[in-house]
């Protein structure tokens, strides 16, 4: 009796993506604390996601906005202003199942912070959430066929490419997903107990760790002699850029810089106010065992939690600043595998019934990262001189990402914040905000709109310098990390029934038979369909391989001895 030796494949089925918008809207009355509100000079927020609950097949989002703005007193001077606005986002998912993988990313579209009047101020903000579904589910599929009670091949075992025992290559047309057959050499040892067995390979992209994990920058900072000691911190700006990950054994590899720009008081009187920048370049790793180098990385990197405290030197002043960041991972690694899979099988000497299915496998497509260089002018409508420019910053926003021939464009704006001083001693600080659009196609053969691409972006470098009067050139270099896999649906045998030999339908069948090769017939569907095997078939043909073309003439001997 027959049985088939089946693999277990994981896979990570991505499902869908569901985009929401959630409109934020709220009025804060400026605390006893503080003095009167004169006009807002900046503004910033970031998104901090507190849950995500999976609720049959609707998500509930729980978060909130936290926001600050430096805002010029009445009196002169400056202050900071900070505050948090909550939000519960229920969004529906059709198909959600429990099982499912939820992750979320959110862009903060816009955020408007305007004076009501001098101790009040109304804060707007546009959140756009993108929920990613994906699920872990094993694909199985036939590998061998045995005897009732032999022993099995080990399930590692896989040809590889050298077509020992039998196996034969498998290629992929790029655009139909269809298995297409190649020439196989003859094999050796697949006659045994009287089957003929075809094997074939497929290059798949398994999912080997899906996980989360943190990693934390501490680092103190030191003024430089020339600058003042800190009074009070009014404001600061923590931000990555050229952030890189790489796996290796038994760990992620990751390196990049933390910006940080921060506005003071300095002490002693008539101390004007102070700003510093910094970079702050990081390496470092984060454990996880299950991760081999030379593994396909789709790694997401988030900074979750910035703090910036002042704290006092060795002498006792208040000279340095203590950095405390929080980068979230969310890792996905792949392993692309070469697996063996059975494709078919006959025998002569007895009647077998093949129970055929379908599957799904990911292969992976491309895997890149892309850089896109911009570089635009842009005038500052200030009305007054502009002396310097303090602070620049820049956020990538993607707008539209679209699949075209053997190509992926993507569209999108690097929304750039200037801050600068002019001429007008009323309102020495100012700031602006300006679009910068930007495209980049990503060149991806074979890609089709079944494809599922992950897409991460970031800021690797960015300058804006005065040209003259108040043009401002800005230049700047995004990247962008691109991972392409390709659904493929695999033929697969999933049982098979025996039952003896039909002798009246065998002595129908010609001893002997001439037959001419037709389009699309190799010689494994030859001999099965005449009763018969390759080897005889090579034999009394004279062929040195299993090379046929359209319009050959084969001599066909029906095997008996089988029978």
């Amino acid at each position: 009796m027959l049985e088939l030796v089946k693999k277990n494949i994981h896979m990570n089925r991505f499902k869908s993506n569901v985009t929401t918008q959630v409109t934020l809207d709220d009025d804060f009355i400026v605390p006893d604390t503080m003095d009167d509100m004169a006009r807002v000079i900046l503004s910033s927020g970031d998104i901090q996601i507190e849950s995500v609950k999976n609720q049959g097949e609707r998500v509930l989002v729980k978060g909130k906005l936290n926001f600050q703005i430096l805002y010029r007193k009445v009196e002169g001077g400056f202050q900071t202003m900070a505050g948090h606005i909550p939000f519960e986002e229920p969004v529906n998912i059709p198909g959600l199942e429990e099982k499912d993988y939820l992750g979320v990313s959110w862009d903060l579209e816009d955020l408007t912070a305007s004076m009501i009047n001098s101790r009040k101020v109304s804060i707007k903000a546009i959140v756009t959430l993108v929920i990613r579904v994906e699920t872990l589910y094993d694909a199985e599929a036939a590998v061998d066929v045995i005897e009732s009670g032999t022993a099995s091949r080990e399930e590692n075992n896989w040809n590889t490419g050298d077509m020992d025992g039998g196996s034969w290559g498998m290629g992929y047309t790029g655009e139909s997903h269809n298995i297409e057959r190649e020439t196989p050499s003859l094999p050796s040892g697949e006659e045994t107990g009287g089957m003929e067995i075809l094997r074939r390979q497929a290059d798949v992209a398994v999912i080997a760790v899906r996980r989360k994990d943190t990693y934390r920058i501490k680092e103190d900072i030191s003024l430089s002699g020339s600058k003042p000691s800190i009074e009070q911190i009014l404001w600061s700006e923590i931000r990555l850029r050229g952030t890189t990950t790489k796996p290796l054994d038994g760990r992620i590899h990751i390196e990049g810089e933390v910006m940080i720009f921060a506005i003071y008081t300095g002490e002693g009187e008539n101390t004007p106010v102070q700003w510093l920048e910094e970079s702050i370049p990081f390496t470092g790793e984060v454990e996880l065992p299950e991760s081999v180098e030379g593994m396909v990385p789709s790694i997401a990197v988030r900074l979750v939690h910035k703090e910036l405290e002042a704290k006092p030197d060795y002498d006792g002043e208040m000279r340095d600043l203590e950095l405390d960041a929080v980068l979230e991972l969310d890792m996905k690694l792949y392993e692309e595998q070469q697996i063996e899979l059975l494709g078919d099988f006959y025998s002569n000497s007895r009647e077998l019934e093949l129970e055929s299915g379908e599957v799904y496998f990911d292969r992976l497509l491309s895997k890149n990262t892309g850089k896109c260089r911009i570089a635009e002018k842009v005038d500052l409508k200030s009305g007054d001189r502009i002396l310097q420019i303090c602070h620049n910053d820049g956020t990538v926003k993607i707008d539209d990402v679209e699949i075209k021939e053997d190509s992926l464009q993507i569209d999108g704006v690097l929304e750039v914040s200037l801050l600068y001083l002019t001429s007008d001693d009323s309102e020495p600080v100012r700031a602006e905000t300006e679009m910068v659009p930007f495209h980049y196609e990503a060149e991806t053969p074979g890609i089709t709109s079944d494809s599922v691409y992950q897409l991460n972006t970031g800021l690797e470098q960015m300058t804006a310098v005065m040209t003259g009067g108040d043009t401002v050139e800005i230049k700047g270099v995004i990247s962008l990390d691109i991972l392409v896999l390709q659904p493929v649906k695999e033929p697969v045998i999933l049982g098979v029934k025996e039952a003896p030999l039909d002798l009246e339908k065998l002595q129908e069948l010609p001893g002997i038979t001439g037959y001419i090769v037709q389009p699309g017939d190799c010689l494994w569907d030859i001999a099965k369909r005449f009763h018969t095997t390759r080897k005889q078939v090579i034999d009394a043909n004279g062929l040195t391989g299993e090379q046929v073309r359209p319009g050959d003439r084969l001599i066909l001997v029906k095997d008996v001895a089988g029978a």
